[in-house]
């Protein structure tokens, strides 16, 4: 789960089902580094885990990496234990829509904007037209709603370890020793000699991951790559990576 700004449910679903089924795991531990994505798949990703986990009784440890955050946490407090290393950035529980406006710049080329709908709400917040609130506040009830789904679901996994009296759902970050004494990690840890501590140093591991295709391996979509690479590289910096 490391690194890929555009994670899905679907193209993740057999590289779960195979590390839950196959061998009979002691444990199944996931490598996270993620700024965040669509709280949807997020979800999806979480639920799949936990139905896997609780189907095959098998425990399962988060590893984040640089960063768990937004999304990224989502998919962490699936697992029952967390871990980090001690600069990794962890949190930003909150839900976030960006665009731009460029109706102004329109204006000024002699440009107008068309929009003909059926159904006064079916146009909302278009970029070429001005920001109307009544969308805005639209907008904002659907985020608060999404952020309602986030909280219940990092209060439902992390339970009692959370600082009761700590507001952790303002969308701010922490490094790792801080995440931990608000609860949201269980501590400073790296995979291979956790799971030793946990298991034994005779413990074997055994990698599953996402294959890229190979016409992208081979350079003939580029174009959506170079996209992809940008929109990560943007969701990363507002962390500081």
């Amino acid at each position: 789960m490391a690194g890929r700004a555009s994670l899905n449910d679907a193209s993740l679903a057999p590289v779960l089902e195979k590390a839950f089924r196959k061998g009979k795991p002691a444990a199944v531990a996931l490598e996270i580094n993620s700024p965040g994505g669509s709280p949807v798949q997020s979800s999806l990703i979480g639920a799949r885990i936990r139905r896997l986990a609780d189907e095959f009784k098998v425990p399962v440890h988060a590893f984040v990496e640089d960063v768990a955050a937004s999304g990224g946490y989502w998919l962490a407090a699936s697992a029952d234990e967390i871990w980090a290393d001690d600069s990794s950035v962890l949190g930003s529980i909150g839900v976030i829509s960006s665009g731009f406006g460029a109706h102004v710049f329109l204006a000024r080329q002699g440009i107008e904007r068309r929009v003909h709908t059926a159904g006064k709400s079916k146009s909302m917040l278009d970029p070429f037209s001005p920001e109307k609130e009544e969308d805005v506040a639209r907008l904002k009830g659907l985020l608060d709603d999404i952020h309602q789904n986030f909280i219940a679901y990092v209060k439902a996994r992390r339970g009692s370890r959370l600082d009761e009296a700590a507001d952790l759902f303002t969308g701010e970050i922490w490094l790792a020793r801080r995440a931990h004494e608000l609860g949201l990690i269980d501590g400073i840890a790296h995979l291979k000699p956790k799971m030793q501590e946990v298991f034994g140093d005779k413990v074997k591991f055994r990698r599953y991951g996402l294959r890229r295709p190979i016409w992208s391996r081979f350079g003939t979509d580029m174009a959506q790559d170079a996209i992809s690479l940008l929109e990560e590289r943007a969701a990363y910096a507002r962390f500081g990576m």
